[in-house]
């Protein structure tokens, strides 16, 4: 089985890079093959890379509290590209005190298929891609983990 493409950036105008960085390390490490955008990425950007690459999902990374201007829309241009995909966003997503549970809700009705606060390990993102992308664990693990015989 050839290993799933996830397209990893940080949207908008945010600059934080070591989320990302970490997150990249962590997928790849999995078996994931991992085009990464970098910083201050659009929208557009996202959906080209994931057209270009047959992306198997898309995560996105904010940690400087827009993300929900960042990424109003940006369901809406991944179905005009015809891309139906798992979606993820993660970091800090809202400025101020909001409740996290609604702030969840807000981007899971906006169509993110997860959302992760600022604290979720890269594990819990991996482990709902397998789930999501229905991969098995040996699936992934093969390419990473040296037989011992």
């Amino acid at each position: 089985m050839m290993p799933r493409t996830v397209i990893l950036g940080v949207i908008g105008s945010d600059a934080h890079v070591v989320g990302i960085t970490i997150l990249d390390q962590a997928l790849s490490a999995a078996g994931f093959d991992v085009v990464n955008l970098g910083v201050q990425t659009s929208q557009a950007e996202f959906v080209d890379a994931a057209t270009a690459h047959d992306a198997d999902a898309v995560l996105v990374s904010s940690l400087y509290g827009h993300a929900e201007q960042d990424c109003r829309g940006f369901h809406e241009q991944l179905a005009a590209a015809d891309l139906d995909l798992p979606t993820y966003i993660g970091g800090n997503l809202a400025v101020g005190q909001d409740e996290w549970t609604e702030t969840r809700r807000r981007f899971e009705r906006m169509g993110f298929t997860r959302v992760f606060d600022s604290e979720t390990e890269p594990q819990e993102a991996i482990d709902a891609l397998r789930v999501d992308l229905d991969i098995s664990t040996t699936e992934t693990d093969r390419e990473s983990v040296p037989a011992y015989t």
